[in-house]
């Protein structure tokens, strides 16, 4: 059962004359400033490892290490990648679907934000060697 308050009916909806009341929505009357909105750009998404995966997948959303949010199969701009067999970078010279078929020599992304299989997140390596990290840093966003 609905239940709706009886009213009279009347009214025409226009603001009383002399303008008590509260300016409407948009009116420009009232007070206060205008807020300024900040000029966000959109996120650029990044290409990263995933390891449950054992690929690389675009990461939409992710920081503090991780990435939160993956999206379709990709290859790194630099094409160097995480081989989980020997756990070092090698550039990849054949991938396919976030997957690298074929392996090269020894690299580290530009970036030097390298997974660590620690702890399974992605930290910026203070000192790179032969395509490990000897030297873990600070979390960094895949």
């Amino acid at each position: 059962t609905l239940f709706r308050s009886k009213g009279t009916g009347s009214g025409s909806g226009i603001p009383p004359a002399g303008g008590g009341g509260v300016p409407a929505a948009g009116s420009g009357a009232g007070s206060g400033g205008v807020a300024a909105i900040p000029d966000v750009g959109c996120l650029a998404p990044s290409c990263a490892y995933h390891a449950g995966g054992g690929a690389y997948f675009t990461c939409l959303a992710g920081g503090a290490g991780a990435c939160f949010h993956f999206g379709g199969p990709c290859t790194p701009a630099d094409s160097c990648m995480y081989d989980s067999a020997d756990r070092t970078y090698k550039q990849c010279t054949r991938a396919v679907e976030g997957k690298c078929e074929a392996w090269g020599a020894a690299c580290a992304p530009a970036s030097r934000c390298m997974f660590s299989p620690t702890d399974g997140l992605h930290h910026t390596c203070d000192e790179v060697a032969g395509g490990s990290c000897r030297k873990y840093g600070a979390l960094c966003s895949p």
